[in-house]
């Protein structure tokens, strides 16, 4: 056994100091050797060694990045490494350590012989994983607790951080990661990986994660990819990456154009849903006690309608362009959309002014090579400067007038749908809720329903809360009267389903859909359909985004609220009758019981 002491030291970055010490610890401790390692951040130095401890001292591992005081050292061997290389091959910095120092790399035999009898447990691997899904209610936290369960179930050790719409929670610290053998990211929305450099990553989408969590842990032993190590940061200001790290960046941010649509919507939902309820709010009073100004009611409508709701596309825009540039897409995305607002453009243009200041951004960011000494000037005045003029003047000129027109004549033609396309549009609307229950077609049918409320047109927004709604509803109603055909655990989370649908959380029914697509999927989307067709037919409509039954009670938000309550009693007994006949009785292991 070699008694080891070292330095991790970064100036940019404390969570390199503290993963490269933390890695270098775990692994000279699992070979047997006694190990302290100061951190040296760049605020503050944690664990310091002492005279004492470098006398006994036979090796000393400098992992930094920055030149430090060697003298304390000056009669020892030394073996000096990066913090980037020490997190990415601890094993190996030890061994190639070990050699220049002319130490026996392993420990005693005794010891050999323990660790020997210790790689039994081999399989068992330590991981860290975020969950983010655009909404940030139910899949993220379903995804989070199906990691959970199966990397437990399997022997794993497991730390799962949510980042919902409350903000980050069980948040991993430098200390998880470092020690992580893995790191899984299940997320539809933009996750800021930086954090995780040198760590071998997994990406999957949060519904892969609900439906097969042992699938998404298995592949990401085997198909995880090493991230690049943080780039260093010059005097100016701007990351300075190699060809390689480059490379690896540019993969990681090739999501998808829908990924960064969604998360855009991720931002741009609680902004929505305030504005949404607080205009509901306002009709309280009145449907037009709004138009007295000095009330109440007038506040309400001037915060949700006048404030809110014209944010709600900027930020949409923004942080759509965020997703695709990260910071330098942020001001132009925000200014493209409020340009696209003023411009009547709406929805629409916000949509088109995200994707246009994302990648205008993100191609002048790699594309413009500035001296050294004027590197600090490209985050705080040449970026946002050349990105905000080019979107807003595309906007302006190119953009803007031929999108209001198309937004307008849409508007138009829904305001003026005659009752059969209206059905229809329901129908459609309806089924594209419960296809995948809070996926990608679910969310393209809730936001292209949510731009329409910023230009008065109310019916869909109904045929979309209502269909949304009755999946879970439907399925927990199931569990109550049909007992035989649902497992103990089922009729037991059709409890929570029921609070899910009355929420509007249709994500509600996805265990069961996963355990039973081929029976629960169809029923779900009949029932659903039937919902949006019935809101639509009768004239239904709906000025708050968002709340489920919760919303029902604000006077004046739903329009013909008798027929819209009924339109959701009638498209739940539909789900729930399909359900029932549909699906076989099972026993308590969930296996069908054979016809006698």
């Amino acid at each position: 056994m070699a008694t080891i002491v070292g330095v991790s030291a970064s100036a940019e970055s404390r969570a390199h100091t503290l993963m490269a010490a933390e890695a270098l610890r775990k692994v000279a401790s699992d070979q047997g050797h006694d190990i302290k390692i100061e951190c040296r951040g760049p605020d503050e130095t944690s664990s310091p060694l002492g005279a004492e401890d470098i006398a006994k001292a036979d090796l000393v591992i400098l992992a930094i990045d920055q030149d430090i005081d060697q003298t304390p050292f000056k009669d020892l061997a030394i073996f000096r490494t990066t913090t980037s290389q020490a997190i990415r091959d601890t094993a190996g910095i030890l061994a190639r350590a070990f050699k220049e120092a002319g130490l026996p790399a392993q420990a005693s035999c005794d010891q050999q012989k323990e660790e020997a009898v210790s790689t039994s447990d081999a399989t068992k691997k330590r991981i860290v994983a975020v969950t983010s899904c655009p909404t940030g209610i139910a899949h993220t936290f379903m995804a989070a607790d199906a990691l959970k369960k199966k990397a437990a179930a399997a022997g794993h050790e497991i730390k799962v951080e949510t980042q919902g719409s409350v903000g980050a929670k069980d948040q991993l610290t430098p200390e998880d990661i470092a020690a992580a053998d893995v790191v899984i990211i299940s997320a539809d929305t933009h996750v800021d990986e930086s954090r995780f450099a040198g760590k071998p990553i997994y990406r999957s989408s949060v519904g892969a994660a609900v439906k097969d969590a042992a699938g998404v842990i298995a592949s990401a032993f085997s198909e995880a990819e090493t991230a690049a190590p943080a780039a260093s940061v010059s005097a100016g200001g701007r990351r300075m990456q190699s060809v390689e790290e480059a490379k690896a960046t540019l993969k990681a941010n090739r999501s998808g154009p829908y990924k960064h649509l969604l998360t855009g919507v991720s931002y741009m939902l609680p902004v929505v849903v305030a504005g949404g309820l607080l205009i509901a709010l306002s009709f309280v009073f009145g449907i037009e006690a709004f138009k007295e100004e000095g009330t109440l009611a007038a506040a309400l409508m001037a915060i949700g309608g006048g404030a809110a709701f014209k944010l709600m596309v900027p930020v949409l825009a923004g942080f759509m362009a965020y997703s695709i540039a990260d910071r330098p897409g942020l001001t132009p995305g925000l200014i493209g959309g409020l340009l696209a607002v003023n411009l009547g453009a709406g929805f629409l243009g916000g949509i088109l002014a995200g994707f246009l200041a994302g990648y205008v951004a993100l191609w002048l960011r790699d594309n413009i090579k500035l001296p050294q000494s004027l590197e600090g000037l490209m985050p705080v005045l040449v970026l946002p400067l050349l990105s905000t003029a080019i979107v807003g003047l595309l906007m302006v000129y190119v953009i803007g007038e031929p999108v209001r027109y198309i937004n307008e004549s849409l508007t138009a033609m829904l305001q003026g749908m005659g009752q059969t396309n209206a059905v229809i549009l329901g129908l459609v609307l309806g089924a594209m809720m419960a296809f995948d229950m809070g996926g990608p077609v679910n969310k393209a049918a809730y936001a292209f329903s949510v731009g329409l409320l910023t230009s008065d047109t109310f019916g869909p927004m109904a045929a979309t809360m209502a269909a949304g709604m009755t999946p879970p509803l439907g399925l927990a109603i199931a569990t109550f009267i049909a007992k035989n055909r649902f497992t103990e655990e089922e009729r037991e989370a059709g409890k929570a389903a029921f609070v899910l649908g009355l929420s509007f959380i249709t994500e509600g029914a996805i265990p069961y859909a996963a355990k039973d697509p081929l029976r629960v999927i169809p029923s779900i989307m009949v029932g659903s359909a039937l919902t949006g067709a019935l809101s639509m037919y009768f004239g239904c409509g709906l000025r708050a985004p968002h709340g489920g039954a919760f919303v029902l009670a604000i006077p004046h938000a739903v329009s013909n609220l008798s027929m819209y309550i009924l339109s959701i009693l009638i498209g739940t007994a539909v789900t729930t009758a399909l359900l029932i006949i549909v699906k076989r009785p099972v026993n308590e292991a969930g296996a069908p019981i054979a016809a006698e």
